[in-house]
């Protein structure tokens, strides 16, 4: 009897890549890969058509999708992670030195005000340099993926015909999030901030999620070993890599990996564990930003997030 093909979507990185080569396969189902890119695509598709079986898909997208009932559902593997210290950017002309600056401003947020960095970035602020989000205007350079979700009032789009970037040379921002802006002006708000992350992580275990996979709701009630099967197949994909890391046999070392090797080094372990439980500080810490910055109404808990048979799972 054939195993189901899987229509599958996740970018081709460290983690995943025995899936993508075949040299790591499913037991129960085929993955049926399919490309997009950009990946933010997928995750627009995903949350709007339910067009994929499997998707990788940004977390704070996802758990916004799911408080609006949208038929899928997460598995404890976050394959992408990163430091968003750096992710925002200031006009040196503005008099802002410190986050607790912006009140009072208009900062630019790429995109949609739900997008994971900005989430990130905006409780980085909040929590770490006591920054008061309600006192600031958040002005967007794009929608949200969940068409659904209203944000909150001092959230506003973009003026028609206005590009961010330049709104932030120009000073009509004094700051922006996940904009690459290279100009005399601008600057990261957070100084040497790989190492501001790494210190956090040091001290609090502060390595945020970005990206988790999700699968189709009609396929896990059909299929109730799924979930625990897909969790399997991409903890073993990531086992290889990681021992790979730790081996130094990572040809052309790319950035990610680069910044896993400095997490493994204050760690002393897997740079990237799967799992509810090894992740369920830097969970609940998000779930707590997206209550605090209006992105869902209430706290959830973390075993709401994900598939039924994945609770004691970890790789």
């Amino acid at each position: 009897m054939s195993m189901p093909k899987l229509k599958t979507v996740t970018r081709t990185q460290g983690a995943n890549r025995a899936l993508k080569d075949g040299s790591v396969t499913g037991k129960t189902f085929e993955f049926d890969f399919v490309e997009v890119d950009p990946l933010i695509a997928a995750f627009r598709r995903m949350v709007r058509g339910n067009e994929f079986d499997i998707c990788e898909m940004a977390i704070t997208t996802y758990i916004c999708a799911k408080a609006h009932g949208k038929p899928m559902t997460a598995i404890p593997v976050p394959i992408v992670r990163q430091f968003h210290h750096g992710a925002i950017l200031v006009n040196t002309k503005s008099g802002v030195k410190t986050p607790k600056d912006l009140e009072g401003k208009r900062v630019g947020v790429n995109r949609g005000y739900t997008v994971t960095t900005g989430v990130w970035a905006r409780g980085i602020m909040e929590a770490q340099y006591g920054l008061d989000l309600s006192r600031v205007t958040w002005v967007l350079s794009g929608d949200e993926h969940v068409a659904e979700y209203m944000a909150p009032a001092n959230v506003v789009p973009i003026e028609a015909g206005k590009k961010m970037e330049e709104m932030l040379i120009s000073g009509e921002l004094a700051a922006a999030i996940g904009v690459d802006v290279k100009h005399a002006d601008v600057a990261p708000l957070i100084p040497n901030a790989l190492e501001t992350g790494l210190a956090a992580l040091k001290r609090d275990g502060h390595y945020p999620i970005n990206h988790l996979i999700v699968i189709k709701d009609e396929l896990l009630e059909r299929h109730p070993r799924l979930a625990a099967d897909v969790f399997e197949a991409f903890a073993a994909a990531k086992r290889r890599y990681v021992d790979a890391l730790k081996a130094g046999k990572i040809e052309k070392p790319d950035g990610a990996d680069e910044l896993h090797k400095k997490v493994m080094a204050i760690t002393g372990g897997d740079p990237m564990p799967y799992g509810m439980e090894p992740n369920r500080k830097v969970l609940e810490t998000l779930i707590g930003h997206a209550v605090s910055q209006a992105i869902i109404p209430k706290r959830v808990a973390v075993e709401a997030l994900f598939a039924k048979g994945t609770e004691g799972l970890a790789g």
